[in-house]
């Protein structure tokens, strides 16, 4: 099978932001906090979205004792996931979204 070359190369990222796909800020931690400052921002948005409780309570399990926890950015938001807990069903985190409530495994 023969590939053919394009006629002009692409042009260069402006930035490295620019570089990097949009399905890598989903994927790889985006910045971390303490214990005390995720353990906050969950309770947050747990009371600012109703049943949302019952939801990670279903989906997770209890965290172990650490210091600092990673958070991710939420492209469909733009927001910040927190870690909730452990996955129930998936070796994974449960993670919660401090803008809109979502939730997603990381």
């Amino acid at each position: 099978m023969r590939y053919s070359r394009p006629s002009e190369p692409a042009p260069l990222a402006s930035s490295p932001e620019d570089r990097v796909t949009s399905n890598i800020s989903q994927s790889y931690p985006y910045s971390s906090e303490t214990e005390a400052e995720r353990a906050a921002a969950v309770d947050a948005v747990v009371a600012a979205h109703e049943g949302l409780g019952a939801t990670l309570e279903g989906a997770s399990t209890p965290l172990d004792a650490s210091e600092r926890w990673w958070t991710y950015h939420h492209a469909g938001c733009g927001g910040t996931l927190h870690v909730a807990g452990y996955g129930r069903e998936q070796h994974a985190v449960v993670t919660v979204c401090d803008r809109c409530g979502a939730t997603a495994l990381r």
